[in-house]
């Protein structure tokens, strides 16, 4: 009988448990019979499929500047405990994903005391907006990157880092939850009582500096469409917040809260005012014309505009390598300039087909690596699996 294939796990946040999720269930699958052991860090959902966790996932979940220097001797002394666990672990593979500050040193410790271990990173950090030195300094004990986006292996060779293979992004599984049904496209096709979305961001930060503009926004919209509604999904530990933001502006949305509304809303919404982030790739793939806008402190701005050099901030501009979603940045977000798009897009034709157009070509890209990411995933780690990292 074969020998237990032993699998060192290491995520950071409820994000990177999903991803290891599914992974898991893709390898189980594809080891058949041959049994499976897992030994890391994860969450709770991860314990329960089966991980033997070195320590407790909370103590590495921190964001945030004050947090991680507030927790950084705890935060230094299980990156410490995590290297030593998984040599101890001895496995086939080390698997980290996401969490980048906390992985990559686990990764570099592990490498230097085991070196004929295959580390496989899922989840490419940003090397390619900011920061660009890391994708070299990843080569010596990163074997291989699995990325989400499908421009980053391209971005990664161009800088040099390590191998790195698109194997999808999970979006791409969770289409049937972001497309309308038939009752559902009929609400999404009126033109006359359209639903908009307005989605100010899921950090306190982004919403203390778009939801006054965003209000405003929404006052000019329903002034020239008096029949729109609007719906806000909302990330549970912020409502209240937002509430409160909400209850001064002149029109003000529904509120909902949890997945289960948010998808509902996406399915039926015509348009979106949105933040920049992961949810315009959410609202292009759900096929939702949007307006997205970013506007922080004065000195994040500028410490951005001398970090980030890229055309666009958002992703499906960035995926399409061209400009389909406008984007107001900083001085830029007004209300008139936000209210005028997000009109623009809801009306047939033109700008709104310009979108929809963009959006098909986009999921075509996303789809480019296939229908499972995370049996593509399994696939490019095992291929690793035997080899002697260089």
């Amino acid at each position: 009988m074969s020998a237990p294939f032993r699998l060192a796990l290491i995520t950071g946040e409820a994000s990177g448990d999903a991803l290891a999720l599914r992974f898991l269930e893709s390898l189980r699958s594809r080891l058949g019979e041959r049994a499976l052991e897992i030994s890391g860090v994860g969450g709770p959902d991860l314990v329960v499929a089966g991980l033997a966790p070195l320590f407790p996932q909370a103590d590495i979940a921190v964001m945030g500047f004050g947090p991680v220097v507030a927790r950084l001797p705890l935060l230094l002394r299980r990156m410490e405990d995590a290297a030593r666990g998984v040599t101890a672990f001895e496995p086939d593979l080390l698997l980290t994903i996401d969490a980048p500050d906390f992985c990559l040193r686990v990764a570099r410790k592990v490498r230097a005391r085991k070196p004929a271990i295959p580390i496989v990173h899922w989840v490419c950090p940003s090397v390619w907006a900011w920061r660009s030195g890391r994708a070299r300094r990843m080569v010596p004990h990163i074997d291989r990157i699995l990325a989400l986006l499908p421009f980053e292996p391209a971005a990664l060779e161009r800088l040099k880092g390590p191998q790195t293979i698109y194997v999808g992004h999970p979006l791409i599984e969770r289409l049937a939850e972001l497309r309308p049904d038939t009752a559902e496209a009929k609400v999404r096709a009126d033109e006359d009582a359209p639903l908009v979305l307005i989605l100010p961001g899921s950090r306190r930060s982004e919403i203390r500096h778009l939801m006054p503009v965003f209000g405003e926004a929404v006052a000019r919209i329903a002034a020239a469409r008096p029949s729109a509604r609007f719906v806000l999904p909302a990330v549970a530990h912020l409502r209240e917040e937002i509430a409160q933001a909400v209850s001064v502006w002149s029109i003000r949305p529904e509120i909902v809260v949890g997945e289960e509304g948010k998808l509902a809303a996406f399915r039926t919404a015509r348009a979106a005012l949105a933040a920049s982030g992961t949810v315009t790739l959410e609202l292009a793939l759900a096929q939702v014309p949007t307006v997205a806008a970013y506007r922080g402190a004065g000195w994040e701005a500028a410490l951005a505009r001398r970090l980030i050099k890229l055309p666009s901030v958002i992703l499906p501009n960035l995926i399409l390598g061209r400009s389909v979603v406008p984007e107001f940045l900083q001085d830029d977000v007004t209300a008139q300039a936000l209210g005028s798009q997000v009109l623009a897009v809801l009306s047939e034709g033109g700008d709104r087909d310009a979108q929809l157009e963009g959006f098909a070509e986009l999921e075509t890209i996303m789809k480019s690596a296939g229908a499972s990411p995370a049996a593509n995933a399994v696939e490019a780690a095992l291929a690793m699996v035997g080899r002697r990292p260089a």
